[in-house]
């Protein structure tokens, strides 16, 4: 592809293009559809379990941690489907399979709600996850994509907001209306963002880049062989960044509920304000986040960001009411303050032919992390019956990590064409 194309034949939209509203309004829809596995899993522990009086993880969640993070490593590992299903973006579109994934991914939400046991709850939500993982996945690249460097993480921040909202919405809903819902209910509430797609996808648009790439090139068959040589190196570097990352946001993120729900006995009232402050700070880690990646840089920001993670998460097991709720604000601050740099950097460090196939990979790599993390959270944590334990022994080498961001080039200002003239 010439490096003469510009912004106009690219059609490179504002971060608040009702086109880039509506793939936040797709992410939104993705957490909407993966967050009630998380907010209702005090619920469906209890359940499916047997909750006594003891000291054990299994006598206060009703499920050994082994069991829970075992079930929520198998969601995780499910995710593995999101390879190939972003790779056909690289063939077929982006709108094409965001419309695809969403519904179906959506589908499998609702159906959770009839679960008769356990494993079928696991069963059936594994079934969906990697439609919407891939869902989320193709949102941002597409966001990246119709956007130049000066909107690009503002944009990606906005799709980051959608999907936390809908995940963060049905956190709320969850302790504000569990007697009434419970965990069935909040599953059937799918059905919602599953009918607005129909509207939604009236503003959905190919990018640009996309169309002058599929015109250009031959597309990729969407597996590993879609990632050229020239590129693999990078994305190793990458994927293990997002390895390292999920290690923490799996358990940090999985266990939150049954642990304050189940082990510190919060009330639903409690829960429910917990996220809604959460909200605020992610909103303000989104700003940050743009900002730093904007002038900092996306390497410097992602680092920082990176370590923040890993030590807010260790501080939220560590056994207290007040140590819970500063260490997941703060989390939540610091993972916000992590996408938009994240976000802008995985896009601009890959031409477009490949872009999907990346973001897919990406997942896979999210997904071993985060398998690896809540497997050995929950293990650790029931050696010791401790969630502090588990907490510390997973979170804290992970901020050895952050220095992975330094074998990456600095992206800051910097359109796609120009780090790929020939292919971008």
């Amino acid at each position: 592809m010439s490096g003469e194309i510009g912004p106009r034949d690219l059609g490179l939209r504002s971060w608040s293009d009702p086109a880039i509203v509506a793939l936040a309004l797709m992410a939104f829809a993705s957490g909407f559809g993966q967050g009630g596995a998380v907010a209702a899993l005090g619920d469906v522990a209890k359940h499916f379990g047997h909750v006594v009086r003891g000291t054990t993880i299994a006598d206060e969640a009703g499920l050994s941690g082994t069991v829970l993070g075992v079930g929520l490593a198998v969601l995780r590992l499910a995710s593995l489907g999101a390879l190939p299903l972003a790779g056909l973006a690289d063939r077929l579109g982006r709108r094409t399979v965001l419309l695809a994934t969403c519904s179906v991914g959506l589908v499998f939400t609702v159906a959770a709600a009839a679960s008769p046991g356990y494993w079928w709850f696991v069963v059936i939500f594994a079934l969906g996850r990697p439609s919407l993982s891939a869902t989320n996945a193709l949102a941002q690249v597409s966001a990246a994509e119709k956007t130049d460097s000066k909107n690009r993480t503002k944009a990606v921040a906005l799709i980051a907001a959608g999907y936390g909202v809908g995940s963060g919405l049905t956190a709320v809903i969850q302790g504000l209306a569990n007697s009434t819902l419970g965990f069935r209910g909040l599953f059937a509430l799918a059905v919602v963002p599953l009918a607005a797609i129909a509207f939604i996808r009236r503003r959905l648009v190919e990018p640009g880049r996309f169309t002058v790439a599929a015109a250009a090139t031959e597309p990729p068959v969407p597996v590993l062989g879609a990632v050229g040589r020239a590129y693999r190196w990078r994305l190793l570097t990458v994927s293990a960044i997002a390895f390292a990352v999920a290690v923490v946001t799996g358990p940090a993120n999985s266990f939150v509920f049954v642990y304050a729900q189940n082990v510190l006995k919060m009330s639903g009232d409690e829960r429910a304000a917990m996220v809604s402050v959460a909200s605020v700070f992610g909103l303000v880690g989104l700003l940050v986040g743009r900002v730093l990646a904007d002038h900092l840089g996306r390497r410097p920001t992602g680092a920082i960001a990176m370590v923040a993670m890993a030590l807010t998460g260790t501080l939220a097991y560590s056994g207290s009411r007040n140590a819970l709720l500063v260490g997941y604000e703060l989390g939540v601050l610091a993972a916000a303050t992590l996408a938009p740099a994240a976000g802008a950097l995985a896009t601009e460090l890959f031409p477009t032919s490949v872009r999907a196939s990346v973001a897919g990979w990406l997942v896979v790599a999210s997904v071993a992390g985060a398998t690896v993390g809540l497997v050995a959270f929950g293990a650790i944590a029931d050696v010791g019956s401790r969630f502090a334990v588990g907490g510390a022994v997973t979170f804290l080498p992970v901020v050895l990590a952050a220095g992975l961001f330094a074998l990456l080039p600095e992206t800051k200002g910097r359109e796609p064409e120009d780090l790929w003239p020939d292919t971008a």
